[in-house]
């Protein structure tokens, strides 16, 4: 690789570390190349990405960055999972290293915080954006609905208590 090259890469990885919600890094020795596409699959899947880098570009891209202390992390065949969605990257990454013994989690970043293995599972266990979306919507449209509700039990009690007189003056 010559020396532009590893300036884009070096660029590229910086962009990673910036604007990602969440970093996972994680040693993967061991893994064959079916079990690396299955995990990009997985990552791809969930809106995340996957990337192996030379430690010692990661560790240039690092240099000045909030979350600068990762790099000791950064040590043999690491790969990084990376997403913007906070916890997507997390929850793949646990998934994968509970299926595959060679994948072993070290470590990541979130939000300019350095997070350790504990605190990768911790993120992982969070829920999804989407999941907190669908919880806000629930709770703003339970309201709505009771109100309606609400509104809507007083004409079907009049209703029903007409329909009983109805019935009381038929019958005599």
């Amino acid at each position: 690789m010559d020396r532009a090259q590893k300036e884009k890469v070096v660029e590229e990885l910086g962009q990673i570390f910036e604007s990602s919600g969440v970093v996972v890094v994680a040693h993967y020795e061991g893994l064959t190349v079916a079990e690396m596409q299955d995990l990009r699959g997985r990552m791809r899947d969930a809106g995340g990405s996957v990337r192996v880098a030379k430690n010692r570009l990661a560790k240039i891209a690092l240099e000045g960055t909030d979350v600068a202390d990762i790099a000791q992390f950064l040590t043999g065949m690491t790969v990084l999972s990376y997403s913007e969605d906070p916890v997507a990257a997390a929850k793949v990454a646990e998934a994968y290293a509970k299926d595959n013994d060679k994948f072993e989690i070290l470590g990541g970043a979130m939000d300019g915080n350095v997070l350790d293995r504990a605190g990768v599972t911790a993120v992982s266990k969070l829920p999804s954006r989407e999941e907190l979306i669908a919880s806000i919507a629930a709770c703003i449209g339970a309201p709505a609905s009771n109100i309606a509700g609400a509104i809507g039990a007083p004409a079907s009690n009049i209703a029903s208590i007409l329909s009983t007189i109805e019935e009381k003056a038929e019958a005599a």
